[in-house]
């Protein structure tokens, strides 16, 4: 499984974005996806995260209600609708896979992305 994100640019504080992460190929070992991002300094955060086969999702506590995951399983991609953005989430965020949504742990997880740069000011 490769994985490639985008769609990250600049955003003005209370405005939106959508990233894309595009797939290539399923395993079951790879049916739990997440997104991940990592500040300047900071340790790399876990956002979000949903299975591919099943309706499950998961949020951190930090964009809940703000942030929405969703994947189209027919066009191989996951997505990160992010509004009401904050400076706060100025990071590189990354897309990545494991095989069960149940923990946020980034060391669980693997087949890491290049990253999309998301600065909000």
């Amino acid at each position: 499984v490769q994985l490639v994100e985008s769609g990250g640019g600049s955003a003005q504080a209370g405005g939106s974005l959508r990233l894309s992460c595009a797939r290539s190929g399923y395993a079951s070992s790879s049916n739990c996806m997440g997104w991940f991002r990592q500040a300047p300094g900071k340790e790399r955060e876990g956002v979000a995260a949903i299975l591919l086969r099943g309706d499950d999702t998961a949020y951190a506590d930090a964009v809940k209600g703000r942030f929405t995951i969703s994947k189209d399983n027919a066009k191989n991609t996951l997505y990160l609708q992010m509004n009401s953005l904050k400076a706060e989430d100025t990071a590189m965020y990354y897309c990545a896979t494991r095989r069960y949504c149940t923990t946020f742990s980034p060391a669980a997880f693997g087949n890491w992305g290049q990253g999309t740069q998301v600065t909000v000011s």
